[in-house]
């Protein structure tokens, strides 16, 4: 017997430390198109959700201490959906978007180059960081 969705359903949120919880969110709302939670205003956290209400909303709190260590858990940002693809508009999708990401604070890292169909080199993937120094990639 196939579970019902509804019994399949979890409602889940992913939660973070930041130095500055806002900035964080202002960053990752850009980023994923997400915005500000209606009625979340704790003066040490900071909340975001799906304006669509499909995926999970995202928050942070207020810590004293920095960043000390890779992550061990990232965010991939997918901006040309799943393959097949054509390889040359993703590389097209992933560079628009890493110059948006730049811009509102994201330092890039390096990019991850793949073969593509034919055997030739092309842009996979971009590794970057948000202002706080958590890693997360483009592709």
């Amino acid at each position: 017997m196939v579970p019902s969705l509804a019994i399949m359903a979890v409602h889940w949120t992913l939660g973070g430390d930041a130095n500055d919880p806002r900035r964080l969110a202002d960053f990752w709302s850009v980023a994923l198109g997400y915005v500000a939670e209606p009625g979340y205003d704790d003066p040490d956290g900071a909340s975001i959700i799906d304006p669509d209400g499909h995926g999970p909303a995202i928050g942070w709190l207020r810590v004293p201490e920095g960043k000390s260590a890779k992550n061990r858990l990232h965010i991939d940002i997918r901006v040309a959906g799943e393959p097949p693809w054509d390889w040359v508009r993703r590389a097209e999708l992933i560079r628009e978007k890493v110059s948006e990401l730049t811009a509102a604070g994201a330092t890039r890292v390096r990019d991850e180059q793949y073969l593509d169909d034919d055997g030739r080199t092309i842009l996979g993937h971009v590794v970057m960081t948000d202002p706080e120094g958590n890693e997360f990639c483009v592709a």
